[in-house]
């Protein structure tokens, strides 16, 4: 699917000239978002300037699509992660990635994961796709998945965002705020060349495709009103 086609595909359900994308209310901003995870489309998710100073696409799994998957690797890094809630990451008994996290800011990544069954080599959209949907199934067990595979799970803070101020926690509180299962797929936005997409060409990416932008420090101030 062209970056044309994903655009009017979206379109029909949050149009790109609607102002509530980038308006400067907070309650807009949010609302807009949570529209966008319940119809499927990706929001754009930002952290703080002085942290990563990088932003990622967020899309509820359970509303996770092939094209979705297919524009997530094109767009991004191409490091797909699933954010799981730790009950679900208990549950699936999956480890962390390292017995000692000495990644700069805590990412909590475990094993990363691969469908038992329905994937072939576990790299193509619909592979990871069939991943996810077999580690967020209402009845997954351990056995659906295999170690290591083209998924990276990602273990969020009890807390969301007002625990610890990451992408991680952000997805799975933007799912739980839209009212679905809490658990999202992020990737991390990249420009062309390879470089970490930041700052002008971000708002630029996000008004072409219609998709709404939101930051952690605005999800962290909602919260602390609407809990």
């Amino acid at each position: 699917m062209s970056v044309q086609e994903f655009v009017q595909e979206i379109a029909a359900v949050v149009p790109v000239t609607s102002p509530s994308l980038f308006s400067d209310d907070l309650e807009g901003r949010i609302a807009a978002a949570l529209d966008a995870m319940r119809s499927g489309v990706p929001v754009v998710l930002l952290d703080d300037f002085d942290r990563e100073n990088e932003a990622d696409l967020i899309v509820a799994a359970e509303k996770l699509t092939v094209a979705t998957m297919a524009v997530l690797i094109r767009e991004c890094s191409g490091i797909v992660c699933l954010c799981l809630e730790a009950e679900r990451v208990r549950a699936l008994e999956l480890p962390p990635m390292a017995i000692e996290n000495g990644s700069r800011y805590g990412t909590p990544f475990t094993v990363s994961i691969e469908a038992r069954h329905g994937v072939t080599t576990g790299v193509s959209a619909l592979d990871r796709v069939t991943t996810i949907r077999a580690a967020t199934a209402a009845d997954a067990q351990p056995s659906d998945l295999v170690r290591p595979g083209h998924v990276f799970p990602l273990r969020a803070s009890p807390g969301g965002v007002l625990e610890r101020a990451g992408h991680t926690e952000g997805s799975v509180d933007l799912a739980r705020m839209a009212g679905l299962q809490p658990a999202a797929v992020l990737c991390e936005l990249m420009n062309p060349d390879g470089t970490m997409m930041r700052g002008d060409a971000i708002e630029a990416f996000a008004r072409e495709r219609g998709m709404p932008i939101l930051t952690i420090a605005e999800m962290i101030a909602w919260r602390k009103i609407h809990g």
